[in-house]
């Protein structure tokens, strides 16, 4: 996506909607993390008023929000930050680019650095690289961007150092001319979950909703979990909180879950027929997820 493509991200070092006193659930497992907030890398007197805000997670980003004539010192912002005892991951460049090298050469062993989001990931050489390059332990979340990278999903999903897949909507479609409607960006999407499961990673991450227009937000997070992926991307702090309800159990699914396995329980965890090893499965999903969401069931 382009630079401006964030445009007001609603974060600021005085007062922004980050700084809301209601509470925030902290320390969302990345592998379940619903709203990853993107933030400019040259930005950095942000960067301490997003960890404070609703999103799961947080990436510093020193690709394509970041001119390359300041690819440098938005780096540099980023790693000054981190080792302040900032925690963060950080969205590097490609490896086909002039800056790929120097981003995972400096950002290697870097406290505080959670993971690496990897641009234009086409290959699963390149996340494989992009990991032992880093130290062979920080987490690669392959950002798919092109009709390569989405040919290419299973491999990816498939290599050593890949930790979740996501996808880079605006850059695919203006690498494939298709329009951003539901249906056209079903099989992208497909693709992504489906070869997530192939390579036995978390659910996908969808591409961000550009604008501010909650509503529409909302529908496209409800799509975004109609097609089985379970994170979205965000471009701005307050758009986390709607991608979190949208994405996590709804009350009344928890107390379905809640009664299932309490039936379940009681009648000594006896199968009875076909259906209920699915629900059983489904029901044990459900109450993980409102557990790590806080999510209670409706009464």
């Amino acid at each position: 996506m382009p630079s401006d493509a964030y445009g007001d991200t609603g974060l600021s070092s005085q007062t922004s909607p980050l700084t809301s006193p209601l509470p925030r659930i902290r320390n969302v497992p990345a592998e379940i993390a619903r709203s990853w907030l993107l933030v400019p890398a040259t930005q950095p007197e942000t960067f301490d008023a997003a960890i404070t805000s609703r999103a799961d997670a947080v990436v510093l980003d020193i690709e394509d929000a970041v001119d390359p004539s300041h690819k440098s010192s938005a780096r540099s912002d980023v790693l000054q930050w981190l080792r302040g005892g900032g925690r963060a991951w950080v969205r590097i460049n490609d490896v086909s680019s002039d800056f790929w090298a120097d981003d995972v050469a400096e950002l290697r062993n870097t406290p505080g650095l959670l993971g690496v989001m990897l641009a234009k990931t086409e290959s699963a050489e390149q996340v494989k690289e992009t990991y032992h390059r880093l130290d062979g332990k920080t987490r690669v979340l392959a950002l798919v961007e092109s009709a390569v990278g989405i040919e290419e999903a299973n491999n990816i999903a498939r290599a050593e150092g890949a930790f979740r897949l996501a996808f880079g909507s605006g850059d695919f479609r203006r690498d494939t001319g298709m329009s951003a409607d539901r249906e056209a960006m079903a099989y992208p999407r497909a693709k992504l979950v489906v070869a997530s499961r192939v390579g036995n990673l978390p659910g996908p991450i969808d591409g961000p909703t550009v604008g501010t227009n909650h509503p529409v937000l909302r529908e496209q997070s409800a799509v975004t979990v109609s097609m089985g992926m379970t994170g979205k991307l965000c471009l701005q702090a307050d758009q986390a909180t709607v991608i979190n309800e949208v994405i996590s159990p709804a009350p009344s699914d928890v107390a379905w879950a809640t009664d299932f396995m309490a039936d379940f329980d009681a009648r000594g965890g006896v199968i009875r027929d076909g259906s209920d090893l699915p629900r059983l499965g489904r029901a044990q999903k459900i109450m993980k997820l409102a557990v790590a969401f806080g999510v209670q069931p409706s009464v």
